[in-house]
């Protein structure tokens, strides 16, 4: 029997009022975004986005509260771009699609800064009695592969550097009970040969620093074999797995072959797609995975979308929510059903 846990993997989109306002706030060109120094007035208008994060996905019902990443103008290069260490260089286009982030040139020593704990400091003051917070951050392999170094000169030691970075980060963390790393990189453009090792180590050097349960989260593709065999060394609760946009069949061959954690996380709901999904229909694919996987049984399977949803309009964003509730609840019910013997 597996817990079914409804959540999302981050990064909302901006209420229209929110743009107007934080428009009006901050101006609209390269040098008017986030850079860790905004004023009173701006951090102001993010707590209000955040209050609006926080309140829809206990409305729709979501197991994980994740604070929204309202803040995060440059998507995953955030935590960086907001370095006192980093220069935001040119803009540069967000994987595949028509998003853009500044690049985040280091130009110096990586240590903890404390912005994405403040963040979610405040979302856990924003949260009720039985509510579980959920951590979101760039995978330390992403992260390094978003940026430029202008620092350590060493691909390896730069990859090194930003894993202990974010485990400085993770360690200032208020109590969760999630973390999400989303490493869209590590399947996008997997580590080579000279990386897959240190790229494993990184991850599990970023998990070691919270007492969570940890979760890779990958999208767009499937994994490479030798990347993802290198990934079931790290010590992470869960891997998370693209069944929307990435080849299923690609990725149920690396985990029958070379199995996964005890828990897993599954993207079956569009995050990309103003279609809204049929709860029964997703808890139908729930079904369908874990039928896939019959050497296996898992104690959670978290039901996510499989990108963040800051491409969605904030109304089908907020129903795609509302989906992910009912079909991990439908699911569950499906799983907790005693076997019934089918007549031939």
């Amino acid at each position: 029997m597996t817990d079914v846990v409804a959540t999302t993997p981050g990064l909302y989109p901006l209420p229209d009022w929110a743009k107007d306002d934080l428009s009006d706030l901050k101006g609209h060109q390269k040098h008017d975004l986030i850079d860790g120094d905004e004023d009173a007035a701006v951090a102001d208008a993010y707590g209000d986005v955040r209050a609006e994060f926080v309140a829809d996905q206990r409305d729709a019902g979501l197991d994980r509260i994740v604070e929204g990443q309202g803040r995060w103008d440059d998507m995953l290069a955030h935590p960086l771009t907001v370095h006192d260490s980093v220069e935001t260089g040119g803009i540069v286009r967000y994987y595949d699609n028509n998003n853009f982030y500044r690049d985040p040139r280091v130009v110096g020593d990586l240590t903890a800064s404390g912005d994405v704990a403040d963040e979610l400091s405040a979302a856990a003051d924003l949260l009720g009695d039985g509510d579980a917070l959920q951590a979101v951050l760039p995978g330390p392999y992403t992260l390094a592969d978003l940026a430029s170094d202008e620092h350590y000169g060493d691909e390896a030691e730069f990859l090194d550097a930003v894993g202990e970075f974010l485990a400085g980060e993770v360690a200032a963390f208020p109590a969760h009970e999630t973390l999400f790393l989303l490493e869209p990189s590590y399947v996008t453009n997997a580590p080579g040969d000279d990386l897959n090792e240190l790229a494993s180590e990184t991850i599990d050097r970023v998990a070691g620093a919270t007492d969570a349960d940890v979760v890779v989260q990958t999208y767009w593709e499937a994994f490479e074999e030798k990347a993802y065999a290198h990934l079931m060394d790290a010590d992470v609760d869960a891997v998370g797995f693209d069944f929307v946009a990435a080849d299923r069949d690609v990725n149920l061959e690396c985990i029958n072959e070379l199995g996964t954690a005890d828990d897993i996380a599954l993207g079956l709901v569009d995050g990309q797609n103003t279609l809204v999904e049929d709860p029964e229909t997703v808890a139908e694919r729930v079904d369908w995975v874990h039928d896939q996987i019959p050497a296996q049984t898992f104690e959670t399977t978290y039901v996510t979308p499989n990108t963040e949803t800051f491409y969605l309009p904030v109304n089908k964003h907020r129903a795609k929510l509302s989906v992910l509730a009912e079909a991990a609840e439908i699911a569950a019910g499906d799983a907790d059903a005693p076997e019934t013997e089918v007549e031939a």
